[in-house]
């Protein structure tokens, strides 16, 4: 087997040709400082403003309330500590699950550090927030609540709907964390209309690393994020990724128009994943829900493994994929998306998340399923 199946898309996507072509000419031509007077300025600013409303209405949304980013942990990092600055007069309490990302987790222990409080939201064994749960934590301090609209571990989608309307209901603002969202599910913002952030990756969804999105709905009360000059209407000051902005205005537009197609073909494979998993590899299952759950998403724990050694057999015979455990200067943490849903440390070390995209095709999945009965079964002794 000498080409590479890439089963991580989850992590990250490669560059589409169609994005590349959008980005090219900002590459090399038309490089000119959207912030100068020429002409060369001028083509640059007006390719983000195109961009911006290009992007605005893939989502349904004011253009005004488009703002770019580098990426999603940036976009995460504004919508909670710019909301949390600007309304402390107000309260000083968030709410987030307990199975965020690290972009969002480690934001909200800096605030704790910095006078806020925050309350983590149980979620049950398929990953789900109770909506009620929010109801009941939120105080007359509350000022945020933050639950992202799919998990990037275990592809659980969560009833955004309902607790955005509770949010709104209580002059509470509310967050979410869309990166592993768009493209998989309709987060059309005319739809979801009381939600008030919502953060965008765009090496997610076959565009450059480097850039992301933060919807800011019209009124919410934030902080501008970045000082020192007026981009981004002053709010996030620095010299714009033009390129970046192109491309992923490309892959959004691209992402919301191919979404119905791209995904019923995923939700084939998908299925077709599991459904061998499940048969031909004993005592084997499914992390997270499989009724509200992304259409790319197989996050599978084997019992009776207790390492992360699977993943380096898999890499061994070609297959790219990636585990619910974190490795940080040689120590193993097992992952707290799975510890949070009722995993022991060890089951969560012995899980494994393929997540497909573009290039996925069923013989793939013929070629992991047949070495990766093996493998199992090798580090099963």
């Amino acid at each position: 087997m000498n080409e590479r199946i890439y089963m991580d898309y989850a992590a990250t996507t490669f560059l589409r040709d169609e994005v590349m072509k959008e980005m090219k000419p900002y590459l090399f031509d038309n490089f000119g400082n959207p912030s100068g007077i020429h002409e060369f300025s001028r083509i640059a600013k007006n390719a983000i403003e195109h961009s911006r409303e290009n992007i605005a209405n893939a989502l349904k949304c004011q253009r005004k309330e488009i703002f770019f980013t580098s990426g999603g942990t940036e976009s995460n990092n504004w919508a909670i500590k710019g909301v949390a600055f600007a309304n402390r007069k107000k309260g000083n309490h968030i709410i987030i699950a307990k199975i965020e990302h690290h972009s969002v987790l480690y934001t909200c222990k800096y605030l704790e550090q910095n006078g806020f409080k925050v309350t983590y939201l149980d979620v049950n064994s398929d990953g789900i927030v109770n909506v009620n749960d929010v109801i009941n934590a939120i105080t007359d301090k509350t000022i945020l609540v933050s639950v992202a609209f799919v998990n990037n571990e275990i592809g659980t989608i969560q009833d955004v709907d309902a607790i955005s309307k509770v949010c709104h209901d209580r002059n509470v603002i509310f967050h979410t964390d869309a990166i592993q969202a768009i493209g998989k599910i309709d987060i059309s913002l005319d739809k979801y209309k009381f939600v008030n952030l919502l953060s965008i990756s765009g090496h997610k969804i076959y565009a450059p690393k480097g850039i992301g999105v933060l919807y800011i709905k019209e009124g919410t009360n934030i902080e501008n994020y970045i000082h020192g000059g007026s981009q981004e209407k002053g709010r996030r000051s620095g010299t714009e990724n033009v390129y970046g902005i192109v491309g992923i205005s490309k892959a959004i537009e691209l992402a919301c128009r191919e979404r119905e197609e791209e995904n019923e073909k995923l939700r084939e494979l998908r299925d077709y994943m599991i459904d061998r998993i499940l048969k031909e590899i004993p005592n084997s299952r499914i992390n997270g829900s499989l009724e509200y759950r992304t259409n790319n998403n197989i996050n599978v724990c084997f019992d009776g493994i207790k390492d992360e050694g699977i993943l380096l057999a898999l890499d061994l015979k070609g297959i790219c994929a990636s585990s619910g455990s974190s490795c940080n200067s040689g120590s193993v943490n097992s992952s707290h998306v799975l510890q949070a849903i009722g995993l022991s440390p060890l089951e969560a070390q012995g899980s494994v998340r393929f997540t497909l995209g573009k290039n996925s095709k069923i013989s793939d999945i013929d070629y992991v399923l047949e070495e990766l009965k093996i493998i199992v079964k090798r580090y099963r002794g």
